[in-house]
């Protein structure tokens, strides 16, 4: 046992200190701690437990999606899809994949009209120039490194653009998936289906550009076939125009070609209506004949029935036939005669002499006159 350690003297005028507290058993103090530090991290790891499941339910409410009413979804898991057969195309609706990256969600909207425009055959302009409906002053030359053009059959030279409105088709599995960028080969079809279509039209198109629209689209649809880009054509428009720099020579050959067609159309004019009257009086005439001939064969058919109807008579007796003949055609001449004069020949065949008293007074008509009353007075 060892002796009590003295205490230093205190100096007056100062308070004595207080001696230290003695040393606590070291187990009680050892097993406080340890159950202090075991709560801790029972209360952290039911914390950490709350805040990962809480993690998880936000990693997978995530994937929850909605494809829209013209739209088809496809679900790749890990980069593959969930099928190899159309089945695997999620309808519109709600639906849920797990979110990325283990699942990707790859749209394809197979109901969206998609737009592209060509990119050869016009001249260098900008977006606010486009917008503004004006043009930039033409150059003295057509330079080609700035501005596009296409030839035409007989080498003109013609400004030309179109806008494609096409949709995906059904199912849209190779239009997505089998080209790195599907949009920019259906531009190229249409800029090829545009060269092609001038190459083989003149430069009347820019008159008319119906039969070189339709060019394009057949050419068009050909490629789209051919190359199986998986697009429905809806619409193609075009715009066909001469060079700047020829825009007047272009305007006085349209301007002629207008006279030439107006003159024409006044020539085809006057022949129509020559032709037409031609025919209708050649049709008048030839009504008129086929009326006189229906007439004639008539006439003399009931001419040759007349005769043969009279020539038993005439066969019986000659003489009176002809003498009843000859009464009858006098009386249907002299019908109408106030004094009829007939001269018949004499027996002997001798000829008559015959004198007429001209300038006599005409003959007075006699009228009926009532008698008159007589007088009783």
């Amino acid at each position: 046992m060892s002796a009590p350690t003295e205490q230093p003297p205190v100096p007056s005028g100062l308070p004595a200190r207080a001696p230290a507290p003695l040393p606590s058993k070291p187990g009680g103090s050892e097993e406080a701690a340890a159950q202090a530090l075991s709560e801790a991290l029972r209360s952290g790891f039911l914390i950490i437990k709350i805040v990962m499941v809480a993690l998880v339910v936000v990693f997978l409410g995530t994937g929850f999606f909605t494809v829209g009413t013209q739209e088809k979804a496809l679900i790749l898991r890990l980069g593959r899809p969930v099928s190899e057969d159309e089945s695997a195309l999620l309808g519109p609706g709600p639906h849920w994949a797990f979110p990325y990256p283990i699942d990707e969600v790859v749209r394809i909207p197979v109901g969206e009209v998609q737009t592209v425009t060509s990119t050869v055959g016009w001249y260098q302009t900008t977006a606010a120039r486009e917008a503004a409906g004006t043009e930039p002053p033409p150059r003295p030359t057509l330079n080609p490194a700035t501005e596009g053009y296409v030839l035409t059959g007989g080498g003109s030279i013609v400004h030309v653009r179109a806008t494609l409105r096409y949709r995906i088709a059904e199912p849209g599995l190779r239009y997505q998936f089998e080209f790195a960028s599907a949009s920019n080969l259906v531009q190229n079809a249409l800029n090829s289906a545009l060269v092609d279509a001038a190459a083989r039209s003149t430069v009347e198109m820019t008159r008319d550009s119906t039969a070189f629209r339709e060019r394009a689209a057949t050419r068009l649809s050909q490629m789209v076939g051919v190359q199986k880009l998986g697009i429905v054509v809806d619409q193609l428009s075009v715009e066909v125009k001469a060079p700047r720099q020829l825009t007047d020579d272009f305007n006085r050959v349209l301007q002629a070609e207008v006279q030439r067609n107006a003159a024409t159309a006044d020539a085809r004019k006057y022949e129509n209506e020559t032709v037409n009257k031609a025919r209708a009086e050649a049709n008048t005439r030839t009504n008129l004949a086929e009326a006189d001939r229906r007439n004639l064969v008539e006439l003399v058919g009931a001419e040759a029935k007349r005769f043969t109807d009279l020539l038993p008579e005439y066969r019986k007796n000659p003489q009176l036939f002809m003498e009843l003949q000859h009464a009858e055609a006098l009386q249907r001449i002299y019908a109408n005669q106030a004094e009829p004069i007939v001269v018949q020949e004499r027996a002997d065949g001798r000829p008559r002499e015959i004198r007429l008293q001209l300038g006599r007074p005409p003959q007075k008509v006699k009228t009926f006159e009532p008698p008159k009353a007589e007088d009783h007075h």
